[in-house]
């Protein structure tokens, strides 16, 4: 998988374009998702991309970095050794596109504010 780019409300993944926030994780892409909070990201909201047995959760924290990791779910990573990288979503994609292929990751990528 590789972003092919980025722009404020719109990212290219694999020459598809999606409008709405994105949870990834090894061959899933989910459309239309949505956290249960607004701009929390909390443990429900990516409980099914972790499922997946993977290494580094990224975080696409927004365009302006509103959207913010719940502590919950930054301890629960903490002790199931998931790295969690957590930054403005221009920056998590050249961080997803520098890990496919190295290690297993999820992403959670808010593609607006």
């Amino acid at each position: 998988m590789r972003i092919d780019s980025y722009e404020f409300g719109q990212i290219v993944i694999d020459g598809h374009t999606y409008r709405q926030d994105l949870l990834i994780w090894p061959g899933e892409i989910k459309q239309d998702w949505w956290r249960s909070e607004g701009h929390l990201l909390q443990i429900p909201d990516v409980f099914e991309a972790l499922a997946a047995e993977i290494q580094v959760l990224v975080v696409g924290t927004g365009a302006y970095g509103r959207m913010v990791v719940d502590q919950e779910l930054a301890a629960y990573l903490k002790d199931r050794a998931i790295d969690l990288l957590a930054q403005p979503t221009q920056d998590a994609c050249r961080v997803i596109n520098q890990l496919t292929g190295k290690r297993p990751w999820a992403a959670a990528l808010h593609l607006t504010c």
